[in-house]
């Protein structure tokens, strides 16, 4: 009973629907590099995720399970959409229930109409909605995830992102910490992307590229979570709600203009433009937090374990069945006396490979 009120059997019955056609459409990779009727293009990107799989468990020390050996081919450009959604005066998500991964704060949907629905609904609730595409998703190991060919539609730098970010959720997934889970998976991704092109293949311009991209998510991160704090004063001010969504209007508008005139110059890799403050709310703002909480910290925590795969390990073995941000705090207060011996990061897994 529980789970028909926590989340609708239409909902999960779809999802089920959706997931057995992916899995019936599987085709081994390993079978596709060797056929000459696949192109060039295809067979070279599927290598490539090959080569990501191997070393996220090889030299990561990640568990991709039986992710990412099989393809699939979609007949869409988009995977799913995903629907979040914020009340309107608190920096606070809605929330769904799902079976074993707990509470998540969002919602994909197979069908496009279906998920508009969905925030057309929660926009007539008073909520700020939010709705993006996603073209990757992992089961978190209850599935053989395959590939699915819109991850291949971005450059090899974000194939590789995408492969290890997907397989760091299968390795570690705190039960309800979907911020956590999504800004650690971002984390290990981008580190994990640097990693493989810069020491595994020693790819000069793929490895700068990687760089710049995890340099310019940090920048990105850090300017969002400055505009939290003027929106968190405005929504504890008690102003009528007239006020207040006019208030919350001109923070948001101040907020896009230092964007562009003091953020914007410091990107290195031309993947952030300009902010439209008519699109942005809470929903949009916290979707981006979910994935850009923290980073700085992660990194300060992979420069002190002095190698992403013993960063990774330390956060795994500090948690436990705990909070993995009271985990991370705890090793960041530990002095670096506590990581002494350890290759600096600066020598990554040249060594360990």
């Amino acid at each position: 009973m529980a789970f028909l009120t926590a989340c609708s059997p239409g909902y999960v019955l779809r999802a089920g629907w959706e997931e057995a056609k992916i899995l019936s459409a599987r085709r081994p990779i390993h079978e596709i590099v060797h056929d000459t009727a696949a192109s060039a293009e295809l067979r070279g990107k599927l290598r490539l995720v090959q080569d990501a799989r191997e070393y996220s468990e090889r030299t990561l020390d990640l568990v991709p399970g039986n992710a990412f050996t099989s393809y699939v081919e979609l007949e869409r450009d988009t995977l799913l959409m995903v629907v979040n959604a914020a009340h309107e005066f608190e920096l606070r998500w809605k929330t769904w229930w799902f079976p074993i991964v707990g509470r998540m704060p969002y919602k994909g949907y197979f069908d496009f109409d279906k998920a508009r629905q969905e925030a057309a609904k929660l926009d007539e609730q008073g909520y700020d909605t939010w709705v993006r595409p996603s073209s990757a998703f992992s089961t978190l190991g209850w599935f053989p995830d395959p590939l699915m060919s819109t991850t291949l539609r971005t450059d090899s730098v974000g194939i590789v992102e995408t492969v290890i970010h997907e397989i760091t959720h299968s390795t570690f997934f705190p039960k309800g910490q979907a911020r956590f889970n999504e800004s650690f998976a971002n984390f290990v991704g981008h580190r994990g992307a640097i990693s493989f092109f810069c020491d595994g293949i020693a790819d000069e311009a793929a490895c700068e590229t990687a760089e710049d991209r995890w340099h310019d998510i940090r920048v990105f991160g850090r300017f969002f979570h400055s505009v939290l704090d003027p929106l968190e004063a405005l929504y504890g001010s008690g102003l009528p709600p007239d006020e207040m969504r006019a208030e919350k209007a001109r923070v948001l508008r101040d907020a896009a203009e230092r964007f562009e005139e003091e953020v914007q110059s410091e990107f290195r890799s031309g993947r952030y433009r300009g902010l439209d403050p008519e699109r942005v709310n809470n929903a949009w703002l916290l979707s981006r937090m979910l994935y850009y909480t923290r980073l700085d910290d992660m990194e300060d925590l992979y420069r002190k374990s002095g190698s992403l795969t013993s960063a990774v390990r330390d956060l795994i073995e500090e948690t436990g069945s705990g909070d993995p941000w009271d985990a991370l705090d705890r090793l960041l207060a530990r002095p670096d006396t506590a990581f002494e011996g350890r290759q600096p990061a600066s020598a990554i897994e040249t060594v360990a490979r």
